[in-house]
């Protein structure tokens, strides 16, 4: 197991968490049993801090978690420098039917265009959105944001300050993507999304 090494002269550190000597394996599990607990993602500087670690190892060993458990059913989906521990995209469909939700609470046309929009252009003005829809957007993004698919990022810096939306883990795990990299070209993007029953 860890590796326990003599502590520097003088620091009058007692962690123990300073003083061991972690295996890639060893780090591997910590950091998936961090996630685990975890309420929702969390930024890979707060895991190399916690963990006492360098940034690039963490991610190298969140990597190689990948690696190792591409046939498992869970993955680490990561947007930025955040990460959340979640259910693989392909397992959808059952993790559903075993809670009873299939089907429900499916995007109308219009909020998924809006989200192909946001998607896209992130980070983005309601004004552009609307501007580029032709209509308002009000209503739809306050379907979006509640079902937590988008949300605001920052805000413009000019007059008025006007919000600026960007996506969530939420709209990764509606796409069954596990980062943004994997968003594809626009008219896939348009098909992936209107593969799902329109709502109201």
């Amino acid at each position: 197991m860890w590796q326990r090494s003599a502590p520097p002269s003088g620091t009058g550190k007692d962690s123990a968490l300073d003083q061991l000597q972690r295996t890639d394996l060893e780090l591997e599990g910590l950091l998936e049993a961090l996630l685990f607990v975890a309420d929702g993602p969390v930024e890979l500087e707060r895991l190399a801090s916690v963990l006492d670690e360098p940034l690039d190892r963490v991610v190298q060993a969140l990597d190689a978690w990948l690696t190792r458990h591409q046939q498992g059913g869970l993955t680490i989906a990561r947007s930025g420098n955040r990460v959340l521990l979640t259910t693989r995209p392909e397992a959808a469909p059952l993790i559903e039917r075993f809670l009873g939700v299939e089907g429900s609470a499916r995007l109308s046309t219009a909020a998924m265009e809006t989200l192909a929009i946001i998607a896209y252009l992130q980070p983005v003005t309601r004004a552009r959105i609307d501007a580029i829809r032709g209509v308002s957007s009000a209503g739809v993004i306050r379907t979006l944001l509640a079902r937590e698919l988008v949300q605001v990022v920052g805000v413009l810096e000019q007059a008025g300050r006007p919000e600026l939306l960007g996506t969530t883990f939420a709209f990764l795990q509606y796409l069954g993507l596990t980062s943004l990299d994997e968003l594809p070209m626009l008219p896939e993007l348009e098909q992936a999304l209107q593969q799902a029953p329109q709502g109201d």
